[in-house]
C-alpha cells in the first residue's frame, strides 16, 4: 500500500505523523500479512485499508499513550529518529513528558529500555506497531499457535527488528519460565477467555508496571473485579463505538 495513503488512514489515531521509514515498514507488514493469511488464519480482515485502521490504527493509538512524543531525554544515547519513551512515574523521578500527554504509564527507575510483553500476539497486534513506534523497547511476544509464531518471527526478520523474542507457548506456561523476566508493560488485545487470562497477565507485571488492554466497552466494568490494579478511566479508540483502551497500574 502507498505510504501516503497509510499516513492518511492513521491520522485519526495519532497526534503526529510517522516517519517515512515507519510507513514503509507498515507497507511491508501488510504485504506479509496478506500473503500468509492465504495459508493460515491470521485475521478475518482482508482489505488493506481496513487492516491499517483496525489493526495498525488501534495499536498505534495504544502506543502513543504508552510512549508519548516528542523525544525524551530518558534515553539520550538513542538515535534521534527514534520515538523515545517518556512515560513518567507518579511515585518516582519522572522523565520529561509532553505537556499534552496524559500520565498513563510508568517506567522503571533504571535507564534500561522498557521490557514489554504481549500475550496472545496472533498476527502481531498491538506488539509490532508498538515496536515500530518505540524501537528501543525489549519486546516479547507470547503466541501458543506455532504457525502464527512462525509468522511473527518472519515479520521481525522482514522489518529488521531487534530485541524481539517470540515464545510459542501458552501464557500460563511462560509465567513459570525462569528466563522470562517480569515486564514493565504487558499488553492484551482481543484475547479469548478474558476472565482467565487477565489475572495471568497481572502475574507478568513488575512492581509499578502497567497493563494496557484494547478491549470492548462491555468488558471494562469487569476490570476492577478481576484485578487489584489501579485503573485509569478508559479511553475510547477513534473510529470505533465500542473499543476502549484501558490502562491499569500495579502498585
Amino acid at each position: 500500500m502507498d505510504a501516503a495513503r497509510i499516513a492518511d488512514l492513521l491520522e485519526p489515531f495519532l497526534e503526529s505523523s510517522l516517519l517515512s521509514s515507519q510507513l514503509d515498514q507498515i507497507s511491508i507488514y501488510i504485504d506479509l500479512l496478506l500473503r500468509w493469511n492465504v495459508r493460515i488464519n491470521l485475521t478475518a480482515i482482508r482489505r488493506p485499508e481496513e487492516i491499517v485502521t483496525r489493526h495498525f490504527g488501534e495499536s498505534l493509538f495504544l502506543a502513543r499513550h504508552l510512549f508519548p512524543t516528542p523525544l525524551s531525554p530518558c534515553y539520550p544515547e538513542r538515535s534521534e529518529d527514534m520515538r523515545e519513551a517518556h512515560i513518567f512515574a507518579e511515585s518516582k523521578a519522572p522523565c520529561i513528558s509532553s505537556p499534552t500527554a496524559p500520565p498513563l504509564g510508568i517506567l522503571p527507575t533504571s535507564s534500561n529500555p522498557p521490557r514489554v510483553l504481549d500475550i496472545g500476539s496472533g498476527a502481531g497486534f498491538p506488539a509490532f506497531p508498538l515496536k515500530l513506534w518505540a524501537p528501543q523497547i525489549q519486546l516479547t511476544l507470547v503466541e501458543s499457535n506455532h504457525k502464527k509464531a512462525a509468522f511473527l518471527r518472519e515479520v521481525a526478520r522482514a522489518l529488521t527488528l531487534t530485541n524481539i523474542n517470540v515464545i510459542s507457548e501458552r501464557a500460563e506456561a511462560v509465567s513459570n519460565r525462569p528466563d522470562v523476566r517480569q515486564a514493565d508493560v504487558v499488553t492484551l488485545r482481543a484475547v479469548e477467555h478474558f476472565e482467565t487470562i487477565l489475572p495471568e497477565a497481572v502475574a507478568f507485571l513488575a512492581p509499578n508496571a502497567i497493563l494496557a488492554l484494547l478491549i470492548g466497552a462491555a468488558q471494562v466494568p469487569r476490570l476492577a473485579a478481576l484485578t487489584t490494579l489501579k485503573w485509569h478511566p478508559p479511553i475510547p479508540v477513534p473510529k470505533s463505538h465500542t473499543r476502549m483502551l484501558s490502562i491499569g497500574i500495579r502498585w
